[in-house]
């Protein structure tokens, strides 16, 4: 090895380093956010991590020659910088009194978005640093740049990996002092002379962050979680927890904790007993489950349950159940005559509860009569075939217990049900009307098409509907609903009452005068009543909807079907009617803020994304007399690859979240893969420098050959293979991104290496961070809008562009003095000919918080 070569070897284990700790922090920051605030803020993260990146990558292209005079000692004094920036913007994140309800109010809206501009200002020295660290890397070791990237985004994975394998040890409050560590011992792997100089720095810098971030306020969750009230009631005690990076798991015990069920207010009239008392299990502030205290599982209230009337109807029945609540609706369902029970709970700690128990709250006791299923609900349905059941219950926490759980109500799900079902058998399905009834017009409009799917011509005959004041309970049966059923049903409400809000031939105007429970229609334009009297505005449109025809919520929210290419449950408004949200901003329901911190943060990347673009005409002449040479494909070939990589892993992260039936392992999965075989595919590209185009044609085949696959055999090929163990499909996941990922690792150092010397390199650097930033929230839209397949054909014509604009012919190599301008020689230097380069440390990836439940 020669000692050129050694030097660049020696350089890239803190390059290693330091790409493992900013990713790491970056988690820190993004699990702080899920945990104590609400995790779709943590996209501000990205944006800001792009921005400092991107603004790295303008000022070494504007200074390039100050910035290579000085690199070495740079290169020395910037991880001690790194870590002081990282402790005190940590720990001022934690102090800033952001609230996102607050947004939501006209009045004190204003505040908030200081304190947004605040997260910017505290954040962005940090990740500045560390665009320029990276950067200063490549302008020391420009010989081998695929090799240098390689390094880079492989550091990144592992950087990736790591933060979620510490989330299983460390609280995640604490999980930036741990990250810090990476950061700090860079510097005993500097190479050069000065590397006790960086040492000290480094270490002394490492004891005064981590007192920074031990000795300041501690953070906390914010007052507007869930957990805040009842884990500040006196009494409260926290008596289990889990640390996973799927969440962060309280068990509480506390006077206020009951069984989460909508009982009927005539229960004591009734002589039916109210819900036990019960500990509450949150994960990340949220409350997603009630766990049973020791002793038998009372479940005297369940006749008076909404979800009760499906076995009033089907006597004695088989039941597969979707959500267990803790194994509470197991208990229900027995009590009200179950025969059999298959039992499906998709969240993994609740899951774990039943059959372990958790802390002092029991397992499931064994019955023969109830049988726990592994996998989702889908994959059961499938898995017991045809005529199965009497009942197929979705229990009302379901869809809200875990993000993957959101396929478990599209319309594949409810094909593959009604195919489950027995003749006359009953497919109930809860949902919350509290925040806004037009949920349940979408899961109509989902049950319209699954029957219609099934050679059904009227679906209108095979839905019942009733509910309470707060929920809805729709029933489907793939046979049409007799009178006698019909009978049934409204005798059933009208003992505990329960309205009616549908029946094939109800007159909706007359049934009014018998509600209730009032459920008003609203103009949501005006926020005004559109009626005078009671109402049942989950009445007025069933017929419309169940008829595919437009109904009065269809003007303003979207009551198209979920399917899993487009499965997000919380998705009903209409984006395009910006101005009327905002009016009404104070109505959404919080779930459905996600999408408009999406279109906010889409802005602002895309102001950053034309300024980084715009950079060029910033470019002074060079020192030698001559001016930049002027090139137009960098300008569209790096915004290409940055939105198309992450067009990508996005798409592969929502398909591993639904068929490995969880979300966090998908995403911890999929990421890592991604980047460590694109580091693999980097390390190839140093050896193709002379056949630039010839190598980007063969990854441009296996990238278009992939996307085909993916699109045509995706999904079959998951419906067949759902009941493999989950090791299996774990395996077949990786595999799936393994050869994607490789060819996605070839185009960036091809174009850098066709950029050449010159401030177009780490413009060329700022393009890509910047525009990966535009990709993150437009993926998100694009998925929520159009369908996650979308995301592939957008990424293949993005990689035809790439290819398109990259230029044959590599370029010949220049002699020294043309790198660089000649300057008094610096003591420092221990390496000579620095040509300018710079890179994306992890270009095109997508961080935790780009699809972080929580």
């Amino acid at each position: 090895m020669t000692a050129a070569a050694a030097k660049t070897r020696a350089a890239l284990i803190p390059l290693f380093l330091i790409a493992m700790g900013v990713v790491g922090i970056e988690n820190a920051l993004t699990r702080y956010f899920a945990v104590a605030k609400w995790s779709e803020y943590g996209y501000w993260i990205i944006s800001i991590v792009m921005a400092g990146f991107a603004l790295s990558g303008v000022v070494v292209a504007l200074f390039r020659d100050s910035v290579a005079r000085h690199g070495v000692i740079l290169r020395t004094i910037l991880p001690a910088a790194m870590v002081i920036a990282a402790a005190v913007g940590y720990q001022l994140v934690t102090a800033n009194a952001f609230n996102p309800l607050q947004l939501q109010n006209p009045t004190t809206w204003p505040d908030q978005v200081k304190n947004i501009g605040l997260y910017y200002a505290t954040l962005l020295p940090f990740f500045f640093l560390a665009g320029l660290y990276i950067s200063l890397i490549f302008v020391l070791n420009h010989r081998e740049i695929g090799r240098v990237y390689g390094y880079d985004l492989i550091g990144a994975g592992l950087g990736a990996a790591l933060a979620l394998g510490l989330m299983f040890v460390v609280h995640p409050f604490l999980l930036a002092p741990v990250l810090l560590i990476p950061l700090a011992i860079s510097t005993l792997f500097q190479p050069g002379k000065l590397n006790w100089l960086g040492a000290g720095l480094a270490g002394a810098a490492l004891v005064a962050g981590e007192a920074i971030l031990f000795l300041g306020a501690p953070p906390a969750f914010s007052e507007f979680k869930a957990i805040y009230a009842p884990l500040n009631t006196p009494g409260s005690a926290v008596v289990a927890e889990i640390r996973q990076p799927r969440g962060h798991y309280l068990l509480l015990e506390n006077f206020t904790e009951r069984v989460d069920a909508d009982v009927s207010n005539n229960a004591g009239l009734m002589g039916i007993a109210g819900p036990p008392s019960t500990y509450g299990l949150y994960r990340d502030g949220n409350r997603i489950a009630s766990l049973p205290k020791a002793g038998p599982l009372d479940a005297a209230y369940a006749p008076s349950a909404l979800s009760a009337a499906p076995y009033a109807l089907r006597q004695n029945p088989d039941v597969l159940l979707v959500g267990l609540s803790g194994g509470y609706r197991v208990a229900e369902a027995l009590t009200l005559g179950a025969r059999h029970i298959d039992g499906v709970e998709g969240e993994p700690v609740l899951r774990h509860a039943l059959t372990h128990g958790l802390g002092p709250s029991p397992a499931l006791r064994s019955d023969p009569r109830v049988t726990l299923l592994d996998g989702g609900p889908i994959a059961a349905a499938w898995r017991t075939g045809p005529n199965s059941y009497d009942v197929i219950d979705v229990s009302a926490d379901f869809v809200d217990a875990a993000p993957a759980n959101v396929t478990g109500v599209t319309e594949e799900a409810m094909a593959a049900y009604l195919a489950a079902l027995k003749p006359g058998g009953a497919l109930s399905i809860s949902v919350s009307i509290r925040d806004f009834p037009v949920y349940a017009l979408r899961v109509l409009a989902t049950a319209r098409e699954a029957l219609l799917a099934k050679g059904i011509s009227n679906p209108a005959d095979h839905v019942l509907i009733y509910r309470s004041a707060w929920n809805a309970r729709i029933l489907i049966s793939p046979t049409a609903w007799s009178p006698a059923d019909v009978a049934a049903l409204q005798a059933w409400c009208a003992d505990r009452s329960f309205d009616v809000s549908w029946r094939s031939g109800m007159d909706v105007v007359a049934a009014r005068a018998g509600l209730f429970n009032d459920l008003p229609s609203v103009s949501f334009d005006t926020g005004q009543m559109t009626s005078t009297g009671p109402d049942d505005a989950i009445a007025n449109e069933v017929a419309a909807v169940l008829a595919g025809r437009p109904s009065p919520s269809s003007a303003a929210f979207h009551l198209r079907p979920a399917t899993l290419d487009r499965p997000a449950f919380y998705s009903s408004l209409r984006l395009e009617h910006l101005d009327t949200l905002i009016k009404r901003l104070e109505v959404l329901p919080q779930a459905e803020i996600g999408a408009l911190v999406n279109i906010a943060v889409l802005g602002q990347a895309i102001v950053i994304a034309l300024l980084v673009l715009a950079a060029p005409v910033l470019f002074r002449r060079r020192a030698g007399g001559t001016k930049e040479r002027k090139r137009l494909w960098p300008a569209l070939y790096f915004p290409a690859l940055g939105l198309g990589f992450l067009l990508v892993e996005i798409f592969l992260i929502d398909k591993a979240a639904f068929y490995l039936n969880d979300y966090s392992s998908a995403f911890a999965l999929v990421l890592t893969s991604m980047l460590i075989f694109s580091g693999l595919g980097s390390m190839i590209a140093g050896n193709c420098a002379r056949m630039p185009k010839a190598a980007s044609l063969i990854g441009l085949i296996v990238v278009g050959a992939w996307i085909a696959a993916m699109l045509v055999g995706a999904e079959q090929f998951m419906m067949t293979s759902l009941d493999q163990p989950w090791a299996v499909k774990a395996a077949l996941v990786v595999l799936a991104a393994a050869p994607v990922s490789l060819a996605l690792g070839l185009p960036f150092p091809l174009g850098l290496i066709q950029v050449g010397d010159g401030r177009a390199l780490p413009w060329a650097w700022g393009l890509n961070g910047a525009f990966s930033v535009v990709a993150t929230p437009l993926a998100n839209l694009m998925s929520r809008d159009i369908g996650f397949s979308s995301l592939l054909i957008v990424a293949a014509g993005l990689y035809a562009l790439a290819f398109l604009v990259l230029p044959v012919a590599a370029p010949a190599r220049r002699t020294a003095p043309m790198f660089e301008p000649a300057v008094p020689t610096d003591p420092f230097r221990d390496i000579p000919e620095p040509a300018p380069a710079a890179l994306d440390p992890f270009p095109g990836r997508n961080s935790p918080s780009q699809t972080s439940p929580a």
